[in-house]
């Protein structure tokens, strides 16, 4: 026989700090509330039994000094004698009644009393010290005598000639005072409870908003959701930055300074401000819209996207496409030259049968006079760059394009004024802009009848004034502010990516070296680049034409 299943006791949830911000903002904001409720209450009261006891003393003061005023009492006390039915006490219990006061004493010099509310008490002494007001001096206390505790006032006796005969004390119960302050308390109370359940109401909307803004989250895990946050933002190889509906950037990091080029006092600043004008505050600040927006920033190529915050702000994301550009244009250029080298392949192939058939044919001396022309020429474009430009990297650059020239039916010349030192500062630099300059001009001008690319590569000084002029079709003069901006093309964009960046690193470069490039009309009708970049040769002599360096730059160029 099977034991029948056990049961397990439900689990009892164990009281504590609750742990949803809701809860935990209610109660921290209802405990506030009910705690200055409460100390409000208290500091209220304090004052107030004070200020009972002061006011029933100077009551019975004020009442003290109106019977010692009238002067039939010192009459009366002179007069007659202490007995219950004697002036005294007639006149003392007119104003105790009229006034409801506990008791009205009249008492001689010596302190016996004359009136009192017990007429026992008349003609015994007080029961306390009345030595003050028979000096003359006004006395308010709180004190217990005969018929128990009072509120006192005591005042000097005196008769038409202004002699002390005697004292009048006056008492005013202190229960009464004690039911006022009790009178006062639910009043208070009330007051206070309405104040509680105000602040409840502002508690419960407050932590309502609370509760939707932090959409229902502990606040152990928005802690842990800051710190998750901040690691995430800072180890990223991607460009964050957080601007706020006044355009001002609440958050930057690390990459995104870096990309960027500023530091963390960025923080709290305008856009405007802290970039400058410029492509890259625009697209940031949301001017350009689009998706994956490319803007340079200095020499990077960043591409920017941005999203828009509930708040009125926006989170722009940065990531940095230099060297994928730099790969992009690589491949562009590798497939130049594969497209050149297999036209060349080609041509070779046509002038090897060329020279097959002059040999099959015997006509060796034409062999002769072919392969030197062939190779004369060559070796001719070769000697003739690096006669007038000095700079390897430069030359090779340049013997290069005119071997893709060639290929695409475009005449590629140096012009007469080209003389370039092989002191460059920046050869690789200027190696990027020229090789940018003569693709485009290869480009406007390949498939045109008569094509041609001038180059000028000349030195003023330590300025380098470079020149690509071509007879293609030219830019408007209304685009020709926009040339140097990124995006701005008129080709179709490769397969690795968008185009619209050669130029506007043109202009970049030329910015840094603090320099200049601008765009005209050529004389042919074309466009003319140029290029003034100031400082960009060093003060070190030039060298000798028959430089080591040369020599590879010509064995290279061939």
């Amino acid at each position: 026989m099977t034991a029948p299943p056990t049961r397990t006791a439900p689990r009892r949830r164990r009281l504590g700090w609750p742990r949803r911000v809701f809860s935990q903002v209610l109660l921290m904001q209802l405990t506030i509330a009910a705690g200055v409720a409460v100390l409000a209450t208290g500091l209220f009261l304090a004052p107030l039994s004070a200020q009972l006891d002061d006011q029933a003393m100077r009551r019975a003061l004020a009442i003290a000094e109106a019977t010692a005023a009238q002067p039939q009492v010192a009459d009366h006390l002179l007069a007659s004698r202490p007995t219950a039915d004697g002036p005294v006490q007639a006149e003392a219990e007119r104003v105790r009644r009229a006034t409801g006061a506990e008791y009205v004493v009249v008492m001689d010099a010596r302190g016996v009393r004359w009136s009192h509310t017990d007429t026992a008490q008349i003609g015994r002494p007080v029961s306390t010290d009345p030595s003050d007001a028979l000096a003359g001096r006004d006395v308010m206390e709180i004190d217990s005598g005969t018929l128990g505790r009072s509120a006192r006032g005591k005042v000097p006796l005196r008769d038409a000639g202004g002699r002390i005969v005697g004292a009048v004390s006056v008492g005013i119960e202190y229960d009464s005072v004690r039911a006022r302050l009790l009178n006062a308390i639910p009043g208070l109370l009330a007051y206070a409870g309405g104040a509680l359940a105000v602040g409840a109401l502002a508690a419960y909307l407050i932590a309502r908003r609370i509760h939707k803004q932090t959409r229902d989250l502990a606040f152990s895990d928005i802690s842990g959701l800051l710190a998750e946050r901040e690691a995430m933002l800072h180890s990223i190889r991607e460009g964050v930055v957080a601007l706020d509906r006044e355009g001002r950037i609440r958050l930057l990091n690390d990459e995104a300074q870096r990309l960027l080029g500023v530091g963390p006092e960025a923080g709290g600043r305008a856009l405007d401000e802290v970039l400058g004008a410029g492509r890259t505050t625009d697209v940031l600040a949301g001017r350009v819209e689009g998706r994956d927006l490319l803007t340079v920033r200095g020499h990077r190529v960043l591409v920017a996207n941005r999203m828009p915050t509930d708040d009125g702000g926006a989170v722009a994301t940065l990531r940095d496409r230099t060297e994928l550009e730099r790969l992009g244009r690589e491949l562009d250029s590798t497939r130049g030259l594969i497209d050149a080298l297999r036209a060349q392949d080609h041509e070779h192939a046509n002038r090897l049968h060329t020279l097959l058939g002059l040999l099959e044919l015997e006509l060796y001396e034409e062999a002769l006079e072919f392969i030197t022309e062939v190779v004369g020429v060559h070796r001719a474009t070769a000697e003739q760059v690096t006669e007038k430009v000095r700079d390897p990297l430069l030359a090779a650059v340049l013997v290069g394009k005119a071997t893709v020239a060639a290929e695409r039916a475009v005449a590629l010349s140096l012009s007469p004024a080209t003389a370039l030192p092989d002191r460059l500062v920046d050869p690789r630099g200027l190696v990027t802009v020229t090789g940018n300059l003569l693709d485009n001009a290869l480009d406007a001008t390949a498939g045109t009848p008569g094509a041609e690319v001038e180059v000028e590569l000349r030195a003023e000084g330590r300025t380098v004034v470079l020149r690509v002029r071509d007879n293609g079709p030219g830019i408007p003069a209304e685009q020709r502010a926009l040339v140097f901006t990124e995006g701005w093309t008129t080709k179709e964009p490769p397969a690795h990516g968008k185009r619209g960046l050669g130029l506007a690193l043109v202009g970049r470069f030329a910015e840094r070296m603090g320099g200049s490039a601008r765009v005209g009309t050529a004389p042919g009708g074309g466009a003319e680049f140029t290029v003034v970049l100031p400082d960009a040769l060093s003060e070190a002599l030039d060298r000798p034409a028959g430089d080591g360096r040369r020599n590879r730059a010509t064995q290279e160029a061939r």
